[in-house]
């Protein structure tokens, strides 16, 4: 979605009518300009920048509205006359007569100034209500953009109301996330959904520390330098992803692509490993003591900012303990709660009214509850399971019962809680990076949405993948919150990335009923199906600590334990749990050379095969933990 650099709303909103003809477009414009006002204008900041912003104001003037704000650097188009079909899409708060005011980010699109990825928040800035913050002219972050876009609406719109609240999907989520830190007295409510949050430990960029090689050699040339909204691509895929990044072959050789223009490019480059640059652009350093009411929203099937948004909704719970604080996480893809059909992501059938129960009951009632003072407060914590598709209210997350349950892996590919016996025992593969494991058992040609609920069938026949699985389930096994891989690891090399996936496996013979056939997997063939709950990828030089990676010592058993993030999914009974291991998911990540060498300026003759082993034994027992409901 990113790489066609329109904002997310805008985006989401052409998603949900795109399947209508022209006219009905016409027809959406008309109806918003019967109702709304659209006025362009250039808000001044404390140092004099000045940011684009639309704003549509209902012409219904006979009492005060709210005022909804969304901040992006995708660009707030259409420009000009046009309207934004995003007002249309967010139905209650249309029908509703709220304020909608959309933004250009500072230095993006048609706002002036410097534009900065994932900007931190300004340590200088200490009290940023004081008179002496406000007329600082030096100092200057998104918080306080924010400030001051707020002052000027509440001075400016007609018959406001005098509350405000934000909102934003993924990079949009981040903006969302420093809103909340502008202190502004009128922002009553913010929703940061799928939220960028950190860049190197579990959103977009990397993965704990592994690069994003298909999605960022896209979407940082879309975003910026010379290729904005083209992207390399198109000039990298003639076939599919898989065959063409073989060929190009590692982040060496996507550099004289992108070239020097993409700063952030550069700077993934010269940063490896979590220091401060990344440190600093750790979105939760801002969300201490964070006045308006907050909705966090993620889905667990977001292959872009799952992390972000658990991580988000952890910072908060702990480091603003008396701020109004509210979940929701549905099975839902980036963005998927704006589709408000939605039901399915690939194959896999989530059940009716997931998307529209989250609007409905959720999203709906917390703006309303904050910025209007109507309506009752939503549950805090709302949770859709997946396996069972049944939504949740809940106290708290985790949940306070959870047993966190060892599964251990066993000789010979079992799964279960019995700890093994054996005095030396394990399971080894060879990690081939001329032949790594891909992400998706399809040929395609772009990173898809629904490779996070792909059949994992093609992988367990890989010789490079191993594979350890439970007996048939009497019982539902419900699982909510994170999972956590313990492994004991030898390997021929000095390095090696692990990739875990806890899998749903359907029963044989299992099938969907005609009318969810019909519309999710039509003929393809669900009996024994291999669902991925939760699939993440570690490099293991990382181990001990992400800001100082270790060389492996060859052949030497040595422990990697990680954190796969939360899940929420429930295997009935006659399905099965199993655990895939793996070393290469291409070209989703970057081969790890195997080798403890700077991965950013290695060549395609530095990567070396190795035999990577997995032990369980008495004294080095692997296992994952499940987080199990009681």
């Amino acid at each position: 979605m990113k790489k066609l650099l329109v904002s997310l709303l805008a985006l989401i909103s052409v998603l949900c009518i795109q399947a209508q003809p022209r006219m009905d477009r016409q027809k959406i414009d008309s109806i918003i300009r019967a109702h709304y006002t659209k006025t362009e204008v250039m808000i001044p900041m404390r140092d004099g920048v000045k940011l684009y912003t639309a704003i549509y104001q209902p012409k219904d003037q006979s009492s005060q509205h709210p005022i909804l704000m969304h901040r992006s650097p995708y660009s707030c188009s259409p420009y000009g006359d046009q309207m934004t079909m995003g007002i249309y899409s967010k139905t209650h708060f249309f029908e509703n007569n709220y304020v909608f005011v959309y933004q250009d980010v500072r230095g993006r699109y048609h706002s002036e100034g410097e534009f900065v990825q994932v900007r931190p928040l300004n340590p200088n800035i200490k009290d940023r209500t004081s008179k002496k913050a406000l007329k600082d002219k030096v100092n200057i972050d998104e918080a306080t953009d924010t400030y001051d876009t707020i002052d000027w609406l509440l001075k400016n719109v007609q018959n406001n109301n005098g509350n405000v609240g934000t909102w934003g999907i993924s990079y949009d989520g981040f903006y969302a996330t420093m809103t909340a830190s502008s202190a502004h007295p009128a922002l009553k409510a913010v929703s940061p959904q799928a939220p960028v949050t950190d860049w190197f430990r579990g959103d977009d960029r990397h993965h704990n520390g592994a690069f994003t090689f298909l999605q960022t050699t896209n979407f940082l040339p879309s975003l910026e330098g010379e290729r904005q909204g083209r992207g390399v691509t198109p000039d990298i895929v003639k076939n599919d992803v898989y065959t063409d990044y073989l060929k190009l072959g590692t982040f060496a050789d996507a550099d004289k692509m992108v070239g020097p223009t993409v700063k952030m490019w550069v700077d993934i480059k010269n940063h490896p490993n979590f220091d401060t640059f990344w440190q600093e652009r750790d979105a939760r350093q801002s969300c201490y003591n964070l006045k308006p009411a907050m909705l966090v929203v993620g889905g667990t099937y977001d292959s872009e900012d799952c992390y972000g948004a658990w991580g988000t909704y952890e910072a908060i719970k702990k480091q603003s303990p008396d701020t109004e604080l509210y979940l929701a996480f549905g099975p839902w893809y980036h963005g998927g709660w704006s589709s408000r059909g939605y039901n399915h992501l690939g194959n896999v059938y989530f059940g009716e009214g997931v998307s529209a129960y989250y609007q409905d009951e959720i999203e709906w009632p917390f703006f309303r509850y904050y910025l209007e003072g109507k309506g009752e407060k939503p549950n805090r914590i709302n949770i859709c399971y997946s396996g069972s598709n049944n939504w949740e209210k809940l106290t708290d997350w985790p949940l306070a019962n959870v047993n966190y349950t060892p599964y251990y892996l066993h000789k010979g590919g079992a799964l279960n809680t019995q700890a093994p016996t054996e005095s030396a025992s394990c399971t080894s593969y060879y990690s081939d990076l001329q032949h790594p494991v891909p992400f998706t058992g399809n040929p395609v040609r772009s990173r898809t949405t629904a490779y996070m609920t792909d059949d994992q069938r093609f992988a367990e026949g890989r010789p490079d993948v191993i594979t350890f699985c439970s007996d048939v389930l009497t019982e539902p096994v419900k699982l909510g919150g994170p999972i956590d891989v313990e492994l004991f690891t030898s390997m021929t090399g000095t390095d090696a990335d692990f990739v875990v996936k806890v899998i749903d496996v359907y029963p044989e013979n299992f099938t969907y009923p005609k009318e969810v056939a019909a519309q999710v997997s039509g003929n393809y063939p669900m009996s024994g199906y291999e669902l991925m709950v939760r699939g993440e990828v570690f490099r293991g030089r990382y181990r001990n600590s992400f800001e100082k990676p270790e060389a492996f010592v060859p052949n030497q058993v040595t422990p990697v334990n990680f954190r796969l993030y939360d899940v929420a999914h429930t295997f009935l009974p006659g399905h099965k749990i199993m655990v895939q291991i793996h070393s290469t998911w291409f070209p989703l990540v970057d081969r790890n050379p195997q080798q403890f060498i700077d991965t950013y300026h290695c060549t395609v003759d530095d990567l070396k095969n190795e035999t990577i082993s997995v032990y369980h034994q008495s004294q080095a027992a692997s296992r994952v933990i499940l987080p199990v409901i009681k």
